[in-house]
């Protein structure tokens, strides 16, 4: 990721539309920024979310509240919960989210 031709501004999350996207199990709710190729969110996943597809996208993910399981697709599990991370490159390893008590997270990528 090479963050160029971005000018400093500062981003109030609550003054940004939520978009919704269906999973399995549960809407999540994003609020999206795009800075060139680089797209920036803050994404709210309820009770019982599950993702309804593989993600083979790069992403460095941050767990802002509650608690994120994170499978991959060759059957490893993580558990983040609040104040943990991961990052993972574009086609490195698919992977999916799920929730059982709901999570909050801010995702770049």
């Amino acid at each position: 990721m090479k963050m160029q031709s971005i000018a400093f501004e500062a981003t109030d999350w609550s003054a940004i539309e939520k978009t919704e996207h269906a999973g399995i199990g549960g809407v999540a709710c994003w609020r999206t920024r795009q800075f060139n190729d680089i797209r920036v969110r803050m994404v709210e996943y309820p009770p019982g979310y599950l993702a309804d597809h593989w993600c083979a996208k790069g992403h460095i993910l941050l767990v802002l509240e509650g608690e994120l399981e994170t499978e991959l697709a060759d059957g490893r599990r993580f558990t983040l919960t609040a104040g943990m991370s991961y990052q993972v490159a574009d086609g490195a390893e698919p992977h999916r989210s799920s929730t059982r008590t709901g999570a909050r997270l801010f995702i770049v990528d």
